[in-house]
């Protein structure tokens, strides 16, 4: 546990002004002494709410508010934290913030601090600190859902329980290693363990390569627009977006650079990129769009490739068919020579076929998503670190024969790549384990 901040804290938590309501908070040694001071009185009980009058250093009336202290230990940031809930004009938030910027040890908070010291004081760790993140930017509900998983401990926990099986099969080993004489010691534990381990490296396994699962539902779904110019990429992007993102004319090679949108589809954030008609071209700038409009579509998630005759489309991607959907646009003046070319008829004028390509759309995300899991690792650092933890997980296993020192070695380089996720590194006691498993000196 770090130690407790000498200053107390204070900032407007509630968000953009003006408002029905704000919420100020305080958290820090002073934290009580300033409300004190603000409402020349007495304080109200631990977590009782109480209507009082804040008042500048004249005694003049601020404002009347709710206010709310928490004694530490048992507050968000594990500090003695007040909450003001006033009116949420910007006048009345600037002379609260006025008067307490008087008081001595009192500062505006920095940002993302009342997080950092609830991690710093053990009332959170680094994935709940980053799942509360997403939670307050989640836009979709999918978003919120893995944001709640995250911040509410639940992930902490699965990693938590991998760590502890980790450090109970390394006190079978060293119990092998330093208590084969004690008759409670069962005979060659530690060849007993790795059938365990096994089957955590297969959990870890399946868990990090739901990790995309993760990045979908964070970051968005992917979905690239491509094809040759004036083929209603744009209008298509409009479309699905509602607004009238991309300029559509006539003109082809309008659309030179990548644009992109972001749309809420039944509770999936789905990013579509907008991208230059692919064509032979002179234009400098133009060749750079094509350049652009390729890469995109070779790393986007889906791709779907627009035409506006019956010609069948070219193979321009280096992608397996399952990343792509065929559009057949303008569906009013197809003849109908290649119908079984296409995927999907589709006429963004009309309205004719997005119903239908929403539904693709939709049924694509969860073909990817399967079950629906949000017990997922959602960031690069979180996979990062279980890529490290499964490497050493497989070399202890891979080393049989080795000497059981080095294997154990591996082991707790293994938990200790797990604890650098949560913030918790290499906090076993493997004494008390090996004691408590096996009456070790009875």
């Amino acid at each position: 546990m770090m130690p407790a901040s000498a200053d107390t804290i204070y900032a407007l938590s509630s968000g953009a002004l003006p408002s029905g309501v704000a919420v100020l908070r305080l958290s820090g040694p002073r934290a009580f002494d300033a409300l004190a001071i603000l409402i020349d009185g007495e304080l109200p009980p631990p977590r009782k709410a109480a209507l009082r009058s804040i008042r500048d250093r004249n005694g003049g009336v601020i404002d009347q508010a709710l206010v709310i202290t928490f004694p530490a230990p048992n507050s968000f940031t594990g500090e003695d934290c007040v909450e003001i809930h006033s009116h949420g004009s910007r006048a009345v938030i600037a002379a609260i913030s006025n008067e307490l910027g008087r008081l001595d040890a009192l500062r505006p908070a920095d940002a993302g601090e009342f997080s950092r010291r609830a991690f710093e004081n053990g009332k959170m760790d680094l994935l709940e600190v980053e799942g509360l993140a997403d939670l307050l930017q989640a836009e979709t509900e999918m978003q919120r859902r893995l944001a709640v998983e995250q911040s509410t401990g639940r992930l902490s926990a699965l990693y938590d329980g991998w760590a502890e099986r980790l450090t109970r099969a390394r006190a079978f080993i060293e119990a092998e290693l330093d208590f084969a004489d004690e008759e409670d010691v069962p005979d060659s534990v530690a060849s007993q363990v790795w059938d365990s381990v096994a089957a955590l490296k297969d959990e870890m396994q399946r868990h990090l390569t739901a990790g995309n699962t993760g990045e979908i539902i964070r970051d968005g779904f992917k979905v690239a627009l491509v094809g040759e110019p004036n083929a209603g990429k744009s209008t298509l992007l409009n479309a699905l977006s509602g607004r009238d993102i991309a300029i559509v004319t006539d003109i082809a090679g309008t659309t030179r650079d990548v644009l992109t949108v972001d749309i809420n589809l039944d509770g999936y954030l789905v990013r579509l990129f907008d991208t230059a008609g692919i064509r032979e071209t002179q234009d400098v700038v133009e060749q750079e769009g094509v350049r652009r409009a390729i890469f995109t579509a070779e790393t986007a998630d889906l791709i779907l490739i627009l035409s506006d005759n019956d010609s069948p489309p070219k193979q321009l991607f280096n992608v397996p068919r399952e990343r792509i959907l065929l559009l057949r646009t303008k569906t009013a003046f197809r003849s109908g020579t290649h119908c079984g070319t296409f995927d999907l008829f589709v006429s963004a004028m009309e309205g004719i076929g997005l119903d239908e390509l929403r539904g693709r759309l939709r049924a694509e995300i969860e073909n990817r998503l399967g079950a629906g899991q949000t017990l997922v690792p959602t960031r690069a650092r979180h996979k990062k670190r279980l890529e490290e933890t499964l490497i050493y997980v497989s070399d202890a296993l891979d080393s049989e024969g080795s000497d059981l020192a080095i294997r154990s070695e591996y082991l707790r380089l293994a938990a200790t790549s797990l604890g650098r996720i949560t913030g918790r590194v290499d906090v076993e006691d493997l004494l008390g384990v090996i004691f408590s498993e096996f009456c070790i000196g009875k």
